[in-house]
């Protein structure tokens, strides 16, 4: 007899309410090696109920864009671009209010929609071919990827439109 394939397990179900209330309300500790912003293969992924993803993390790794921007010379636009996972909204939200804060130019969805990551890339890619050095480009994709539905992720993209 023929062996069967697994059966797919039930998807996950999210309490959005409180994985978005843990975003805003849960503070990482320093100390838990697990709760600190770690690039891995293409940006910071966690969870804001493992504190591993917080409005903390994203303010921090904003604001270390904004500064390698200043320090690398990249004065053109930001290509910021966004995912249906919970976390991707809020982590927008706090993103732009540290770009704004710092006078980064953000470019964004004119219909506020989703943004797959190619596109983003794409978007960079063409801008730094039509101004060369002048007004170099960069972006963030606001996505954990392939990983769970309870998981954030914020992926920097340079210059050359790949991953940081």
């Amino acid at each position: 007899m023929p062996k069967l394939p697994p059966v797919e397990s039930a998807p996950a179900l999210v309490d959005v309410p409180r994985l978005v209330s843990a975003y805003y309300t849960t503070r990482p500790d320093a100390e838990d090696p697990a709760q600190r912003v770690s690039f891995g293969t293409s940006g910071h992924r966690g969870s804001a109920l493992r504190g591993s993803f917080n409005e903390a993390h994203i303010v921090a790794i904003a604001a270390a864009i904004v500064e390698h921007r200043a320090a690398e010379g990249i004065d053109g636009p930001l290509f910021l671009g966004i995912d249906t996972h919970a976390l991707s909204t809020p982590a927008t939200h706090t993103a732009l209010e540290v770009f704004a804060a710092a006078g980064v130019h953000v470019r964004v969805d004119a219909a506020g929609s989703y943004t797959p990551t190619p596109a983003v890339s794409f978007a960079i890619l063409q801008h730094n071919r039509v101004h060369g050095a002048r007004g170099l480009a960069d972006g963030v994709v606001v996505t954990p990827s392939h990983n769970p539905p309870d998981d954030g992720g914020f992926k920097y993209n340079p210059p050359d439109g790949g991953p940081a």
